[in-house]
């Protein structure tokens, strides 16, 4: 493919829709257990907090995989260790089924979280490298779609198993869904190494180490500004995500299942931001994306904490989801472009600091609600993700400079 062409080849397309299933199943298994907290804390007879272990490792592992995964795949081919890491977490699901202890379960969150860690930040890397950059953001859009997914089915699917099947069922969901997209991939892949190379550009000859690599990268004015962002947006965002089922469902006495089903209307409103995102984006550009989105994920958040009915949560979860998204893809955009001749490191580092601000954030809205209230905690997380997002939107528009004194 050329960049000229501005077309994306139907192999290459055929590749990003399995990597789009790819991090459905990973980002699935993120989500899979927030919604069944509360049956966790009752099956083990242990406190939310302690419960949401199963969410918060699984994010700290994730997100500390990242320093090893970014330069392995840009040594070892992204999409092989995209296929690898996918085929892994079928393991670790397979453990989970049979944990007889909430010890066991968090060991075993542990090897998904593994292997997941791989999956976004490298496909998202291997279309930096596969994909034309003026096709680029419409084509991460796709692969985004697969993510926002995996957030509404893992939420959903962790609620409604926990309520009729049991949870055990839900990793067993995961343990095929893992294994079957994993073989797909493993097929694609060596149908690519039978064809010619999909990436337009060959890698330098010699790459520097990785700590050199990340020095590169974090010592840049703008790519601090990304990763910190990040890392603020993991915690105020992803994290207090995690409690607003275990809210809806202590604070309104909505089941597990409903609770996880209006939560999974937040990945049903990225998937209408992806749907909606080729319009948005030349008339909004990205400062307008980051300030429009953060401005609506805040109003929504509000409603989610304060509301004493259900039915608002509906609306509320949807236009969140929408919001959280437009600000989200502005910051994959971002994250993609910090350093291109290690792209694959770059990524990862913005996903690592992503997910361990994913893991803080859980802690501490798991926490905090047992001393403040989910109201409080819901409510302060929105504010300060808020902030932190107009800061961006700001930070945007001075972009060049930051990026010429880098």
């Amino acid at each position: 493919m050329s960049t000229g062409s501005a077309t994306v080849s139907p192999a290459t397309r055929r590749s990003v829709l399995l990597l789009s299933f790819a991090t459905f199943a990973s980002m699935a298994a993120q989500r899979l257990c927030d919604a069944m907290l509360p049956e966790l804390s009752s099956v083990f007879q242990v406190s939310l907090a302690e419960a949401a272990q199963v969410v918060s490792v699984f994010a700290v592992v994730y997100g500390l995989c990242q320093l090893f995964y970014g330069p392995l795949g840009d040594r070892l081919g992204k999409f092989r260790i995209v296929t690898w890491a996918t085929l892994g977490c079928s393991v670790g699901s397979v453990l989970a089924v049979f944990a007889t202890s909430l010890d066991q379960l968090v060991l075993a969150r542990m090897l998904v979280a593994l292997g997941a860690a791989a999956i976004i930040p490298l496909s998202l890397a291997w279309i930096g490298d596969a994909v034309a950059y003026e096709l680029r953001q419409e084509t991460l859009a796709r692969v985004g779609l697969g993510t926002t997914l995996g957030i509404t089915g893992g939420q959903l699917l962790g609620g409604v198993f926990a309520d009729t099947l049991g949870w055990r069922w839900a990793f067993a969901f995961m343990t095929l869904l893992f294994a079957g997209v994993g073989l797909l991939l493993w097929r694609d892949g060596r149908r690519q190494r039978a064809t010619a190379p999909i990436t337009p550009q060959a890698p330098p000859a010699v790459r520097p180490g990785f700590v050199r690599q990340a020095l590169q990268i974090v010592t840049g004015r703008w790519s601090r500004i990304v990763l910190v962002v990040a890392l603020i947006e993991g915690a105020s965002g992803f994290g207090v995500l995690a409690i607003w089922a275990s809210h809806l469902h202590q604070e309104l006495g909505l089941s597990l299942s409903f609770s996880g089903a209006i939560v999974a209307l937040f990945g049903l409103g990225g998937m209408l931001y992806m749907a909606l995102a080729r319009w948005l984006i030349p008339r909004l550009g990205e400062h307008g994306l980051a300030r429009a989105g953060v401005t609506l994920l805040g109003l929504c958040a509000l409603v989610i904490a304060f509301s004493p009915l259900w039915w608002p949560m509906v609306p509320a979860s949807l236009l969140a989801g929408f919001g959280f998204f437009m600000f989200h893809n502005t910051m994959q955009t971002n994250a993609t472009q910090m350093a291109p001749a290690a792209r694959g490191t770059a990524v990862s580092l913005f996903a690592s600091f992503l997910f361990l601000g994913q893991s803080i954030g859980v802690l501490l809205a798991a926490g905090l609600a047992g001393l403040l209230g989910s109201t409080a905690v819901i409510a302060g997380g929105s504010a300060v993700l808020v902030a932190v997002g107009l800061y961006f939107a700001s930070a945007l528009r001075r972009r060049s400079s930051l990026l010429a004194s880098s």
